[in-house]
């Protein structure tokens, strides 16, 4: 009969449960698996210039003046996120062509979805990615009806009565490990 001495079993089963995560894409040993200790990579998000850039007819709605931020650690690995939240009167083309240029100025880099690549870019948004692993950021401009304005709890005033709503979301991983738009 062949046996596995113990510590040659713990080898085994780590190397196994290493190589399971590799192959998944899920890390079993990221520090960050809670929002503990996360305070000062969520400030750094809050202060990011590009999400108080706006189109020149784009307003801030009552109730939304403030940049809004989370981090969200129900999936193992830790999310963080800043977001504003403006109304405008304008074409989706307009918002998403401002947001084209003044990410591009600073240093964001625009990723188009492999997944759907002929949806466009009116419905799906834009998302973009800045830094290195260590450092690394993903912007995202989406849009909203007043329906999902109303599902998160803010009554939709009369600026959204012409045009639409829309989003812009700064987000990272708790110790900015490098992520794709669409991993």
């Amino acid at each position: 009969m062949y046996r596995i001495r113990p510590a040659r079993l713990a080898g085994l089963l780590l190397s196994t449960a290493l190589a399971a995560g590799g192959l998944t894409g899920c890390s079993y040993l990221s520090p960050f698996t809670s929002c503990e200790g996360t305070g000062s990579r969520a400030e750094g998000l809050e202060s990011l210039a590009i999400l108080d850039s706006r189109p020149a007819k784009a307003t801030v709605p009552r109730g939304l003046e403030e940049v809004a931020s989370g981090c969200v650690d129900d999936s193992g690995d830790a999310w963080l996120s800043a977001y504003r939240t403006y109304a405008f009167p304008g074409s989706r083309t307009e918002v998403l062509r401002y947001y084209r240029t003044a990410a591009e100025h600073d240093g964001w880099h625009w990723e188009q979805d492999p997944w759907q690549p002929h949806v466009p870019e009116e419905t799906a948004g834009l998302c973009f990615t800045k830094g290195e692993d260590g450092e690394a950021m993903m912007l995202t401009v989406s849009f909203m009806t007043a329906r999902d304005l109303e599902f998160e709890g803010y009554g939709p005033g009369p600026e959204f009565a012409s045009g639409s709503a829309f989003r812009i979301e700064a987000g990272s991983e708790a110790d900015g490990a490098r992520t794709g738009c669409w991993d």
